[in-house]
C-alpha cells in the first residue's frame, strides 16, 4: 500500500451514522468468537490481516493546518488559534515523527508475524491523516482480506484512547461502504501487557544507574514522574465500564497508576514517583486531569530533589507530545530550576513491545482464556469486547462503534 507522502490534502471521512449488526449477534462488525458479547474472546479464530490504527501526523509545513482541523473537527476552531498549537509542529519542520514511527512499527510487526509463521499482513491507517484508517481497510479489502485484528498505537482505556478508534473502524466500513463484506475484531487495551511494561522498567532502572553514577541518591535527591497526556476528568471519570466502579479518573487514571506501581516494584531503590498529566487543551474553564508535569516539576527544589526522571508511560513512541511537551518544555522548566532531567524511552519498536504486540495477536487466534493471558496488574487481563457504557464522550455521547457492547 502506498504511504501518502507528499499527496495533496484528502479531508478524513465523515462520522458513521450506523454501525451494523448482524442477526443474531450484539457487538456490530463482529467475527463469530466476539458477536454475542464475551468479555474474552475464548473461541479460536482465523484472520485474514492485521489493521494497525494510529493518530496520525503532518509530514510538511503545508500539511500543518489541515492536519489540526482534522483532529479538532466539528469544535469551530478558528485558524487563528490552531496555529498557536502549529508551531509545536512548525519547530520541527512540519512534520511529526508519528508517521514515521508507525512504518518502521508496521515492518517490525510484519517481521515477527513472519518469524512466527502467521502469515498476516498488516495494514496501516490513522484516525487524522492520510493513510486513514478507511484507505487500509479499502485497500485490505482489494488485495482480498475480509477478516481483520485491529491494534490501535495506544494502550490505555479512555475515549482518545480506545473507544475512538473503534469508532474510527465503523467510520471507515461505512464510508467504503463495506460493512456486509467485512468483520473486524480488535485486540485488548495492552497498558499491563509484559511486552508494553518491559521497555519502560529498562528506560528508568538505566537514568537511574545514570544518576546514580552522577553521584545523585535516588532514595532522596530524585523525583519520577510518570507521565501521560492529560484528557478532561468528566472523560477520565467514564473511561472504561460504569460497573467497573474506579472511582475518579475511571479506568484511565487507575490503569496508569497500576502501571507506574508495577515498574516501581523492579527497581531496587525506594525513590519518590508520582503520576503527572501533560499537553492540556481546551478551555481553561473545563477540569482536566493534574498535576500538570511543568507544575509538578516546579516543587521539586523545595523538596530536595536534585534531579527528575521522567517516564512517558502513555505513549508508545516518541510523537510530537513527546518531543514538544517532555523534550522541549518539561526539559526547559527543569534546566530553568537547576535540576538535572532524564526522559527515558518510549517502546517505539522495542523488540519486547513488538513481540508482546504479536502475542495479543496470537492469543486472539488461539482463543485463550483469560487465567492464561499475560499482563501484571491485577486489572488485567483487559477485555476483548468493550463493555456497554465504556468510555463515553460528554461532549458527543454515544457514536457507532465497533468491538463493543452496543450501548
Amino acid at each position: 500500500m502506498a504511504e501518502n507522502i507528499g499527496h495533496a490534502f484528502r479531508p478524513k471521512p465523515p462520522r458513521a451514522t450506523r454501525a451494523d449488526i448482524a442477526d443474531g449477534c450484539w457487538v456490530p462488525g463482529a467475527t463469530d468468537a466476539t458477536c454475542a458479547g464475551p468479555p474474552h474472546a475464548t473461541t479460536p479464530q482465523t484472520y485474514d490481516a492485521v489493521l494497525l490504527l494510529g493518530f496520525g501526523g503532518p509530514e510538511g509545513q503545508d500539511d500543518v493546518i489541515p492536519f489540526l482541523r482534522n483532529v479538532t473537527g466539528g469544535r469551530g476552531i478558528p485558524d487563528e488559534r490552531l496555529e498557536e498549537v502549529a508551531h509545536h509542529y512548525r519547530h520541527f519542520g512540519g512534520v511529526s515523527p508519528i508517521n514515521a514511527h508507525n512504518r518502521e512499527l508496521k515492518a517490525a510487526l510484519e517481521a515477527e508475524m513472519s518469524v512466527r509463521d502467521l502469515g498476516l499482513p498488516v495494514y496501516w491507517g490513522n484516525r487524522n491523516w492520510t493513510p486513514y484508517i478507511a484507505d487500509a481497510l479499502q485497500q485490505a479489502y482489494d488485495d482480498g482480506h475480509r477478516r481483520f485484528l485491529a491494534i490501535a498505537t495506544s494502550a490505555y482505556s479512555s475515549y482518545s484512547s480506545c473507544r475512538q478508534y473503534r469508532e474510527d473502524l465503523a467510520d471507515a466500513v461505512e464510508f467504503t461502504g463495506l460493512s456486509a463484506q467485512v468483520q473486524i475484531d480488535k485486540v485488548r487495551p495492552f497498558f499491563d501487557h509484559p511486552g508494553f511494561v518491559a521497555p519502560f522498567a529498562l528506560g528508568l532502572r538505566s537514568a537511574l544507574d545514570e544518576l546514580a553514577a552522577r553521584g545523585v541518591d535516588p532514595r532522596t535527591e530524585v523525583e519520577i514522574l510518570f507521565s501521560t497526556h492529560s484528557i478532561p476528568n468528566a472523560d477520565a471519570d467514564r473511561s472504561g465500564p460504569p460497573a467497573d466502579g474506579l472511582g475518579p479518573g475511571g479506568a484511565y487514571v487507575a490503569q496508569h497508576a497500576a502501571v507506574a506501581e508495577q515498574i516501581m516494584d523492579r527497581m531496587d531503590v525506594d525513590a519518590s514517583w508520582q503520576v503527572v498529566f501533560q499537553s492540556r487543551s481546551g478551555p481553561p474553564q473545563v477540569p482536566w486531569l493534574e498535576p500538570d508535569i511543568n507544575d509538578a516539576i516546579e516543587e521539586l527544589p523545595a523538596l530536595g530533589r536534585r534531579a527528575v526522571v521522567i517516564v512517558p508511560l502513555g505513549f508508545v513512541s516518541d510523537h510530537m507530545e513527546v518531543l514538544w511537551d517532555l523534550d522541549t518544555e518539561a526539559m526547559h522548566t527543569a534546566g530553568r530550576l537547576g535540576l538535572i532531567a532524564l526522559r527515558t524511552p518510549t517502546p517505539g519498536t522495542h523488540p519486547d513491545y513488538v513481540r508482546g504486540l504479536v502475542d495479543l495477536v496470537e492469543e486472539r487466534i488461539a482463543g485463550t482464556a483469560p487465567a492464561d493471558r499475560p499482563h501484571v496488574t491485577e486489572l488485567g487481563p483487559w477485555y476483548d469486547v468493550c463493555r456497554p457504557g465504556c468510555c463515553e464522550n460528554k461532549r458527543l455521547g454515544f457514536q457507532p462503534a465497533l468491538a463493543g457492547l452496543v450501548q
